[in-house]
């Protein structure tokens, strides 16, 4: 149920040997953990600035688009979607000689980052990120991009412990409107007149791509279609523990398909938030499902105003929506 990311045959991003021992951008000496701390403290390197370097690689951020315009959409977009973009609006506006900031989900040669010609960037979402905070991540990786040269990739790097997130560099009341695309020409600003690599590497891009569409009635949701069935995954904000009561009640009483043919098949759990899944005949479009799916929030908002506790049937019913939940990050 899972989407397909392109596969590229480049190098994956690498880090400097200073941001691997450090944590920063690479003017640090490496040292080993017993070793004196480079910035002079006279502690070893373990219990002055590895630890938080050490802090910033293993804990992990639950939420790390919290806060965020369309939390939903980006968790989408991070590990539902193959392809698609959305415009950002930074806070104080956009850098001198910066036309426009957008994300998307995967840039070519697996890129961190790009700075186009025109002095353009594009952030990719769907990266491996180094700490366990994808937001501190990309903030420091959007960061580097605003001042590369124009025309250049950013590369992976591990970000300082006490770097900014995105949500300190993004105006909290900018729209965040993705659009999905059907492959990925929006790598290039003229696709027709690409060169024969870029064209082939678009072209093993877009193969791998599962057809994607982002639902106009209700939020969040993302009709896709694969070779033996489609499917509706729909990234929900509300509570999981409440979530998957509301579901179960609805699950129990018949009243969880969204029509002839289709069943709620189990959820994901995607950075911090549940994705329930449902499986769909072939043949039933995204917009086929536009309807069904409107029905289906509504019924869905009547069973979370429920406090009642769960019947034995409605209990079974949570069990095996828990027992098919999988988790993806």
């Amino acid at each position: 149920m899972a989407k397909k990311r392109p596969q590229t045959k480049a190098k994956r991003p690498q880090f400097t040997d200073g941001a691997r021992a450090a944590g920063t951008d690479g003017n640090v000496p490496v040292v080993g953990a017993r070793e004196p701390c480079p910035c002079g403290s006279g502690r070893r390197y373990k219990a002055c600035h590895g630890r938080a370097a050490a802090q910033a690689t293993t804990t992990l951020v639950q939420r790390p688009f919290e806060g965020l315009s369309g939390e939903c959409d980006w968790v989408a977009l991070r590990e539902l979607v193959p392809a698609a973009t959305a415009e950002l609006t930074l806070k104080g506006g956009l850098p001198e000689g910066v036309p426009s900031v957008t994300l998307a989900t995967v840039l070519p040669m697996a890129w961190p980052a790009l700075r186009r010609d025109d002095g353009s960037v594009l952030l990719g979402l769907q990266n491996d990120t180094a700490s366990g905070d994808i937001s501190r991540d990309l903030a420091d990786t959007l960061q580097r991009a605003l001042t590369a040269q124009p025309g250049t990739p950013v590369q992976g790097r591990r970000a300082p412990a006490d770097g900014p997130r995105l949500q300190d560099l993004l105006a909290p009341e900018g729209a965040f409107r993705p659009e999905v695309h059907a492959g990925f020409e929006f790598w290039v600003p003229d696709p027709e007149n690409a060169t024969p690599e870029v064209t082939a590497s678009l072209e093993r891009a877009n193969a791998a791509a599962i057809p994607t569409v982002r639902l106009q009635g209700v939020d969040f949701a993302y009709w896709c279609e694969t070779p033996e069935k489609n499917h509706l995954r729909w990234v929900m904000p509300h509570e999981e523990e409440r979530l998957l009561d509301a579901l179960a009640r609805l699950h129990a009483a018949g009243r969880s398909s969204l029509g002839e043919g289709t069943r709620l098949v189990g959820s994901f759990r995607a950075h911090g938030l549940t994705v329930p899944v449902w499986d769909l005949p072939s043949e039933i479009t995204a917009q086929d499902v536009e309807k069904p799916a409107a029905e289906f929030a509504e019924r869905l908002a009547e069973a979370l105003a429920t406090d009642a506790p769960l019947t034995p049937d409605e209990r079974r019913a949570r069990g095996g929506l828990t027992n098919r939940q999988v988790t993806l990050s």
